[in-house]
């Protein structure tokens, strides 16, 4: 039926005919516009102009019938006359103006996913968070939003991470942190709930003193048990630091991970994808925040055992003996300062 829609177009328009090739190459793009494996677009207009530029450059090849590098063309073509504001901000990047690594290790420091869009133009842009804590009242300090830079869907998402804490360590003591989020070099306003488990994970990494890969990437929303949540953009997020990557160089070692749930809107780009089966770039699926820290970290995140603990030298534990470590030294420091306990 698609099919004879796009025939449809073609003789409306009176362009040449499309390969077979060709029209499944229209369809990959038209499922690709809806972020879905399993829907098409029936926005004709869009339809109509890929049809008539393709067929522009099938007569510039001086071919009587359209194929499929003709569609993929005449897509880089559309995309290159929108994204002088993207190969900005990536060349950015390159030249370390912006600070995004793609390789070492790093403790409290991970790379997050956004998605900015200019019209009808989508693209993805990686941006570094970092997280810093010591002891303190149980406060999660979110810097966006005390500049009033953070909307409220973003507060909502870093008011989750404390009940995650709050709910998972060291439940026989009052939390006694005091931790700082923020997006680095971010200039803009902040909104959305997409970075709530990447700021998690920055979080764990600077309580547990465990280092996270740079040359990987996170996007994905938690909520208060740590089960990963869908998003949007999932394609542009992760075009958007695989092209860093690439421009820096593959190394076999970097990827992205975004949640289980969003496995069925995956539709990348010819070449994302290319790399991906070569091996040389990964997407990782996760379900919930264990999964993603040990992918992260290499190191194992540790289930409870029969008596409530984590295993010695497990991510979960350290972070626990850290938050254990900040309640006895709160309770010092009232003890010794007004001889009352806190």
């Amino acid at each position: 039926d698609y099919a004879r829609l796009i025939a449809g177009i073609a003789r409306k328009m009176d362009t040449r005919p499309a390969s077979a090739a060709a029209v499944a190459a229209i369809i990959e793009h038209a499922a690709r516009l809806t972020d879905d494996t399993e829907k098409l677009t029936l926005q004709v207009g869009f339809l109509s102009e890929l049809m008539r530029e393709s067929d522009y450059w099938c007569g510039v090849k001086g071919k009587d019938i359209i194929e499929d590098s003709q569609v993929v063309q005449a897509i880089d073509q559309q995309i290159y006359r929108l994204d002088r504001i993207r190969e900005q901000m990536h060349e950015q990047i390159l030249r370390e103006t912006i600070l995004v690594d793609t390789s070492g290790e790093a403790v409290g420091q991970i790379n997050g996913l956004s998605v900015l869009q200019i019209g009808n133009f989508r693209f993805g842009k990686p941006t570094r968070i970092t997280a810093r804590t010591r002891m303190g009242s149980g406060e999660l300090v979110d810097i966006e939003r005390e500049v009033n830079l953070g909307g409220p869907l973003h507060t909502k998402g870093v008011l989750i991470l404390t009940g995650f804490l709050s709910a998972r360590y060291a439940l026989n003591q009052p939390i006694s942190l005091r931790g700082t989020l923020v997006f680095e070099q971010s200039y803009g306003g902040v909104d959305g709930d997409s970075a709530s488990s990447t700021e998690l994970y920055a979080l764990l990494s600077a309580l547990s003193g465990i280092p996270i890969k740079q040359g990987l990437s996170v996007t994905g929303s938690v909520n208060q048990k740590g089960e990963v949540q869908a998003i949007g953009g999932v394609n542009e997020k992760i075009k958007g630091f695989f092209d860093i990557c690439q421009s820096r160089g593959l190394t076999g070692d970097q990827g992205v991970l975004i949640p289980q749930s969003n496995v069925k809107n995956l539709m990348l780009r010819q070449y994302v994808g290319d790399a991906v089966s070569a091996g040389k770039f990964h997407i990782h699926a996760v379900s919930h925040i264990d999964e993603g820290i040990e992918i992260l970290t290499g190191v194992e995140a540790g289930v409870p055992q029969e008596d409530g603990s984590f295993p010695i030298g497990s991510i979960n534990r350290r972070v626990e003996d850290t938050l254990v470590s900040f309640a006895e030294e709160r309770r010092k420091y009232y003890l010794g300062t007004t001889g009352f306990s806190a």
